[in-house]
């Protein structure tokens, strides 16, 4: 091992790239970086494979960026690959923005990653890419050791989880019944099953769901479509982007709240939020109005009118959508428990699905479908059977049955819930006491820093990115956040680095 620190990443996605390219760009002094990544997705993730074009990212280019502080970044990357192929992928007919095909994408984060690390090695790092997953890790007194269950387990200095999303959740206990796809992804391969004229049921209705029906329209499905939720929660649909910059609701001002006491609580925000609304002339009342008539409103007619609302010259849902990732991970962890309760009980879903919102002309595509009577949206959903003849039966609260050929898993995993392939590492950090489960999912973080904590506890061994926090921080899993967060950890191990002993000798350990 080469002098200098030494650090270990456990996942190599999006949430990886970020942090590489965070490092790359940093005064720490060279060492070594190990990423342990076992699947063949390596950078791109679950999310960013490759797969069909019409899969697109519900983001503009400077919301995509993985660069911190180069919001053009990935912008001038798309507009070196338009030159290179001559075409222009991902451009929005009803808003002129552009949302990038998601396979096209991961081909930015593949190349950022691979130029960070060629840069992390010109300056004399050893970076070295281990396709295994990490299944235990051992904190010692000033090491984290990582073992795959292959070899010996590798020594750090500093372990950061970037441990990424799970699949769909098999909510009806469907898997292994013929027809049914429990993770669609990549859909390029899943919906090869699917014949031309099947009645498809597609359980969600997320942007996992959109993604589904777009790719069967843009391959010629005939049959009937069927999106089955229980709320039938559609994303919102994206405004036109306008730039603008928040004033009131912004990290600062809430951490120098924060400072002057404890806790906050949704009447603190509601505050905030009405200066913001007020300096820039919008109208706090439309976007609470938006949130409640969700369960009245029927979903056709909203996803109609939101279409219809694409050029508003009115910021109120452009001000929460650049709020809620912006100032989310500083304000959650210092919101009023009872608070927080009531967002997640009451509100949680209904904002995601505005500020997580879909391309406009993917909503014109699911309009389109709609009005022909291919696709219906169907909410209530009570269950889901395989039928003794084949396919499946279908059971919604308003007493509507049917029969469906196909049905597609498109149940997003709860935002913090540890990933099935990270549950052995994660279970031995807690034994270990390293770690503690968040009640609203993950591990306990920092804010500051992004370390896992034990009993309020920071660790500036054990850092968590991406979904890992969601219960501590709420928004972790755009790539604005995940940049953030990046630089908090790479400052905060250098920072640590700085004054802490770094063993090389693995069999020589001092006291803590």
């Amino acid at each position: 091992m080469p002098p200098g620190i030494s650090i270990g990443v456990i996942g190599g996605g999006a949430a990886a790239v970020c942090l590489i390219d965070a490092l790359a760009r940093s005064e720490i002094e060279p060492g070594s970086l190990t990423v342990f990544e076992p699947s063949r997705s390596l950078w791109r993730g679950r999310a960013y494979q490759a797969d069909d074009a019409t899969v697109r990212v519900n983001a503009t280019p400077d919301d995509m960026t993985v660069r911190a502080g180069d919001p053009g970044h990935f912008a001038r990357w798309l507009a070196d690959h338009d030159r290179a192929t001559g075409t222009v992928q991902g451009l929005d007919h009803v808003s002129g923005a552009r949302f990038a095909p998601r396979p096209l994408y991961g081909a930015y984060l593949a190349e950022s990653a691979n130029t960070a690390v060629a840069g992390l090695r010109r300056d004399g790092w050893r970076v070295d890419i281990v396709p295994e997953a990490v299944t235990e890790a051992v904190r010692e007194p000033h090491r984290v050791r990582l073992g795959t269950g292959h070899g010996p387990a590798r020594a750090h200095d500093y372990a950061v989880l970037c441990v990424g999303g799970d699949a769909p959740r098999d909510v009806y206990g469907l898997s292994g019944a013929p027809g049914f796809v429990g993770d669609p992804y990549p859909l390029a391969r899943s919906l090869r099953r699917v014949g031309a004229d099947d009645h498809v049921a597609v359980i969600g209705s997320g942007l996992t769901a959109v993604d589904i029906v777009l790719s069967l329209a843009a391959r010629g499905h005939r049959g009937p479509i069927s999106l089955l939720s229980r709320r039938g929660v559609l994303p919102g649909v994206r405004q036109r982007p306008v730039h603008f910059h928040l004033r009131h609701l912004t990290p600062e001002r809430v951490r120098h709240e924060a400072s002057v006491r404890r806790e906050l609580g949704l009447e603190d925000v509601a505050a905030l939020l009405r200066a913001e609304f007020r300096d820039a002339g919008a109208d706090l009342g439309a976007v609470a109005r938006e949130i409640d008539r969700v369960d009245v409103e029927d979903p056709v007619d909203r996803l109609r009118r939101q279409l219809g609302e694409v050029n508003s010259p009115h910021l109120g849902l452009r001000i929460l959508q650049r709020a809620v990732p912006e100032t989310g991970p500083d304000l959650w962890p210092v919101l009023r428990e009872r608070d927080k309760l009531h967002v997640l009980r009451a509100h949680y879903r209904v904002v995601m699905s505005l500020c997580c919102p879909m391309p406009p002309s993917s909503a014109t595509v699911l309009l389109d479908l709609v009005e022909a009577g291919q696709l219906t949206m169907r909410s209530g959903l009570l269950d889901i059977v395989p039928a003794e003849q084949g396919g499946f039966d279908v059971l919604t609260a308003d007493g509507t049955a049917f029969r469906a050929t196909k049905v597609i898993n498109a149940v997003n995993a709860s935002e913090g819930r540890v990933p099935t392939g990270a549950q052995p590492l994660v279970t031995s950090l807690v034994r270990a006491r390293a770690a503690d489960h968040h009640p609203y999912g993950g591990l306990h973080l920092a804010r500051a820093t992004s370390r896992l904590t034990h009993d309020g506890r920071p660790d500036p061994r054990l850092y968590g990115l991406g979904n890992i926090a969601a219960g501590a921080l709420f928004f972790t899993f755009g790539i604005p956040s995940l940049v953030d967060r990046s630089q908090d950890i790479v400052t905060a191990i250098r920072d640590h680095h700085a004054t802490a002993p770094v063993l090389h000798d693995e069999t020589v350990l001092t006291p803590a």
